[in-house]
């Protein structure tokens, strides 16, 4: 098994980063042929998406996490920035990792989808992601 952790500065704000480039240059780096890409986010307030970039649902999705877990003081979790206790939950929607089949090197992905990070916690800006290739 091929194996790298990257570094991702995701910043000071909630965010939906695509990892698709990244992805790419390791699968190209490790020489990938035939297998599985599996996605690891080793961090308890990060989680990962399939979705479509650019033309809205990044945004979209971030409203719909907003709605669902609010930055108030409900969250029996409290150290951190105000409403940080919804970080924590957010892997248990949003899971920490997946696994994307690759073929001739390549993640086989649909047209418009991407693998995204999404982070919502602003209390730390840079985050690892360690990509994993298993040749099939």
């Amino acid at each position: 098994m091929d194996s790298q952790l990257i570094e991702i500065r995701t910043g000071r704000s909630e965010t939906v980063f695509d990892l698709t480039d990244e992805i790419a240059l390791f699968l190209r780096t490790v020489k990938a042929g035939d297998g599985l890409l599996h996605v690891w986010v080793p961090h308890a307030t990060a989680g990962l998406a399939v979705i479509e970039t650019g033309a809205g649902s990044d945004t979209d999705l971030l409203a719909a996490l907003r709605d669902l877990l609010p930055a108030d003081d409900r969250w029996a979790h409290r150290h951190g920035s105000h409403g940080h206790g919804r970080d924590h939950v957010l892997p248990a929607i949003l899971p920490p990792s997946m696994s994307v089949p690759v073929l001739d090197g390549r993640a086989v992905l649909g047209t418009w989808q991407s693998v995204c990070l999404v982070d919502t916690n602003g209390d730390n800006p840079i985050r690892a992601v360690r990509l994993s290739f298993l040749a099939g």
